[in-house]
């Protein structure tokens, strides 16, 4: 799908409905701009709260302090890279 705007002498582009539609953007959601070479892409950003339960952390990992799993997953990289 191709859609065109224009851009205001502000810098503000409005993003066109079938745009807004196919992406399920709605007003007060987030975007991120990727730019690609010389053009951008435009994408929803994800609810992260969404992706609650969707990975599973094995028991080891589980109710351990954030500072401790990055002192292990240090640990385990420097000795992998011996």
């Amino acid at each position: 799908m191709d859609a065109a705007a224009k851009m205001t002498s502000k810098g503000q582009v409005t993003v066109p409905k079938v745009v807004r539609d196919a992406l399920g953007i709605e007003a007060g959601d987030e975007v991120v701009f990727r730019v690609e070479g010389n053009r951008a892409v435009l994408a929803r950003t994800p609810d992260f709260l969404d992706l609650a339960g969707s990975i599973t952390v094995p028991a080891a990992k589980r109710n351990v302090a954030w500072d401790e799993v990055i002192r292990r997953t240090r640990s385990t990289r420097s000795t992998s890279r011996r």
